[in-house]
């Protein structure tokens, strides 16, 4: 793998590894690190099945296609509409709930050394600037998330050392709920957490000349390096602290408090790690909407620029208040958008000779593995996800 291909891969690890991570310690420590690591390891693997049936359609498409395109080319004007729906709702609210969160934590930095800013000027400050590293493209948004998720691995680094020596193993075997039910119902935090699938399309384009089988790889290590973040963190985090603890706060914030209390710079380097997370996330989701209104309406990038951005930061000016809900909507739309949609595109693009698609230039062409059988498993993957977000 090339240092382009890893680029892409921490941009896919970037987008999912959002500030929702805090929280993941906070959902699943009432049913103990056993439950909460299979259940992880569960929407992982559902996930990532779901992100390579999209990179197959991606590639048996064409390649170089947003989802308007490839939806076209697949399920035909219908499916090219249900899927263009479903992208703009998901890409929108993601997009208005990093910008609220990102806003928040601007006026915050800049009051600390004494600029300030209202939670409006934050938010429209962030967005415009932000917005032009999106604009410049997916190269300027590699290099720079290179160096912001070095940055982030740092920080997550600096959270181990200081959480692992005082964990208590005693934590991490106590379960407090060996209710399934509600169990399930935490499914849906988890996989907006690994809602990553929205910039397969764009890494397609921007790694044209790499192998299938270099593309297979760049989605599942960029899917790997989030499992094995969230992990980490859910073992130092349920072993500092008790379940009756994490069930009893109300926001990360206070998780973070709590922990900083024992810990010095945890609050410092927790708040970084979040601003980051937020800010690569932007990156990701804000880089797969700007490519998908270029594949759409085929204008400069001026004028996609403010088409890319104006909905969302209305939004988020709108519901300053709202970045959870905002959230739980993504959650169920994505549930349609990162599983079904490229299911049904993979099944129509299978039933077409293999003839009519090129090959690599290793003489490959790209299939997900699995047959029906892993077909079947997705659409249960499916139907279970939208059970625990509608439960």
């Amino acid at each position: 793998m090339n240092v382009k291909l890893l680029g892409s891969s921490l941009i896919i690890a970037g987008t999912a590894l959002g500030a929702g991570m805090l929280a993941i310690p906070m959902v699943l420590a009432q049913f103990g690190l056993l439950w909460g690591t299979l259940l992880m390891l569960v929407i992982w693997l559902g996930t990532t099945y779901a992100a390579l049936l999209l990179l197959e359609a991606s590639i048996k498409a064409g390649g170089g296609l947003g989802m308007n395109t490839i939806a076209r080319k697949t399920l035909g004007k219908g499916g090219q509409l249900v899927t263009n729906g479903l992208l703009y709702a998901l890409l929108v609210c993601l997009l208005m709930a990093y910008i609220i969160g990102a806003g928040d934590l601007v006026m915050k930095l800049l009051s600390s050394i004494g600029l300030n800013l209202s939670l409006m000027q934050s938010q429209i400050a962030f967005t415009l600037l932000a917005g032009v590293v999106v604009a410049a493209g997916t190269a300027v948004i590699d290099k720079l998330n290179r160096a912001l998720f070095a940055v982030m691995v740092v920080m997550l680094v600096l959270t181990l050392l200081s959480l692992v020596p005082t964990i208590s193993i005693e934590n991490l075997m106590v379960a407090t709920s060996d209710s399934k039910i509600d169990l399930i119902k935490t499914s849906s935090v988890l996989f907006t957490s690994f809602g990553f699938m929205v910039v397969i399309p764009s890494l397609v384009t921007y790694n044209k000349e790499a192998t299938h089988q270099q593309l297979r790889n760049m989605v599942v290590i960029g899917s790997l390096v989030p499992l094995f973040s969230y992990l980490l963190w859910l073992y130092a985090a349920m072993g500092n602290l008790s379940a009756e603890q994490m069930v009893d706060f109300n926001s990360v914030s206070e998780l973070i408090a709590v922990l900083g209390s024992n810990h010095s710079m945890i609050n410092f380097i927790l708040s970084v790690f979040t601003g980051l997370a937020l800010l690569t996330s932007f990156l990701g989701v804000a880089m797969a909407l700007f490519d998908q209104n270029v594949d759409t309406f085929r204008q400069n990038r001026a004028v996609t620029y403010v088409m890319t951005f104006i909905l969302p930061l209305g939004g988020a000016l709108f519901a300053a208040d709202q970045f959870l809900s905002v959230l739980g909507y993504a959650g169920i739309i994505l549930v349609f958008l990162a599983v079904f949609i490229p299911m049904a595109m993979t099944i129509k693009l299978r039933k077409e000779d293999d003839s009519a698609f090129d090959v690599d230039a290793s003489g490959v062409l790209y299939q997900a593995s699995g047959g029906q059988l892993a077909m079947g498993l997705s659409f249960l993957f499916g139907c279970f996800l939208l059970a625990a977000e509608l439960v």
